[in-house]
């Protein structure tokens, strides 16, 4: 069984899932991953990095496996699982995974047949696989983030999950959003991240992607039918009265702009829809950053590479607890400072040149305020950043690939 790691955090992200467009009917779908059955290749075009596959049917932290079932994993700690998502095949597998110790993408997939310019709905069924257990009274609960990306790497869209939390017996949960593909783009890359730490309650089972295409309906014309001329009958030139002639005056012209009265072009009774794009709202900042200052106290800038950083107490330990924020997203929850670090390490590349660290204090400890010294290694040089942070004020640090 996994280590027992104590999670509180209390802000659910929220999963773009957009309702389907009242004037939108989705075609049958037009890709789906659905890991095969049996021994398959290799589903990630792109091997993870904290992750590494494994035969089998209980992978262990930092591992994953395509099978079509579980059986009593971990000493019963997980739901058994006697087939996969997909209804009737035969011996279909699912992906399972064991979350690794630090957050990280554990799905790269090309997603090729695609057309540009048009709206798709995206969908995932997804399970958590641990049971409700005394044991985990704390869970770390999954936080998957899908993002599609161009080939260059441009991101299309990204929706999240939110926490997939426990359930008390084995059931697949649908996640769905709709998005457009980007002009010229035939083909994205799918990318999945597990944004919570490893631990007790944050093992999870995918199966069954799907994209989906939007098709509009085509507008129906409605035709008009024309009116009868109106035959206007005269009387006899004989019974006609005489006409009074009168001079004619002069007709007083309009002497301001919007007395003027233009005639109006006809109109068509039914224009064509214009389709909108759908702009992907990202979730609002969780509450602890949103309701407390979060001053920048430095500014790191690096090579491309893998950056490294270790958090310590700075000073005497006095049972600081903080949590850390990357870019938003929750990377170490309610965590103890100590002599020995809170370490993760993130890539800074083109595709990803911002990083945004925040550290949230949660207590005091018994000498306040709550102190700690940020160590970052990056492209051979340590940067060493002290942190002081309170209840009613965080920390920030910015990490930036150089220009």
């Amino acid at each position: 069984m996994k280590k027992l790691l104590i999670f509180l955090s209390t802000f659910p992200f929220t999963f773009q899932a957009v309702a389907q467009p009242s004037n939108c009917t989705f075609k049958p779908p037009a890709i789906t991953i659905h890991f095969g059955a049996g021994d398959i290749t290799e589903v990630n075009t792109l091997l993870p990095y904290y992750y590494n596959r494994v035969p089998g049917s209980c992978p262990t932290d930092g591992h994953y496996a395509y099978t079509s079932y579980t059986s009593d994993c971990f000493r019963g700690d997980w739901h058994t699982l006697e087939e996969d998502h997909t209804p009737g095949d035969r011996s279909g597998n699912m992906m399972l995974v064991n979350a690794a110790r630090t957050s990280g993408t554990f799905l790269t997939k090309t997603i090729n047949g695609l057309k540009s310019g048009t709206t798709y709905e995206f969908a995932v069924w997804m399970m958590n696989v641990c049971k409700i257990t005394e044991k985990c009274p704390f869970p770390l609960l999954p936080q998957v983030t899908i993002r599609l990306e161009t080939p260059e790497g441009k991101m299309a869209a990204q929706f999240h999950t939110g926490e997939i939390a426990r359930v008390t017996a084995p059931k697949w949960k649908k996640y769905r959003a709709v998005f457009t593909t980007p002009p010229s783009q035939t083909a994205l890359t799918l990318i999945m991240v597990d944004n919570a730490p490893g631990g007790c309650g944050n093992d999870f089972a995918l199966d069954d992607i799907t994209f989906r295409e939007c098709v509009r309906p085509t507008p129906i014309a409605v035709k008009v039918a024309a009116k009868a001329p109106v035959t206007v009958k005269r009387k006899p030139a004989a019974q006609m009265p005489e006409l009074k002639k009168e001079t004619p005056t002069a007709v007083k012209r309009p002497t301001t702009i919007s007395e003027v009265t233009k005639p109006q072009k006809d109109l068509p009774l039914h224009p064509s829809p214009v389709a909108k794009q759908r702009t992907l709202v990202l979730p609002n900042l969780p509450p602890v950053l949103a309701l407390r200052a979060n001053p920048l106290v430095e500014q790191i800038k690096t090579e491309a590479g893998e950056i490294k950083v270790d958090v310590y107490d700075n000073g005497e330990i006095d049972g600081d607890t903080v949590s850390i924020y990357h870019n938003n997203l929750l990377l170490v929850s309610r965590k103890k400072l100590a002599a020995q670090p809170i370490s993760f390490r993130i890539a800074v590349d083109a595709n990803n040149p911002h990083h945004e660290l925040i550290m949230v204090a949660h207590n005091l400890g018994s000498i306040p305020p709550n102190t700690s010294v940020m160590v970052v290694t990056a492209g051979g040089r340590r940067h060493e950043v002290f942190i002081s942070s309170t209840e009613k004020k965080n920390a920030k640090v910015f990490i930036d690939l150089k220009e």
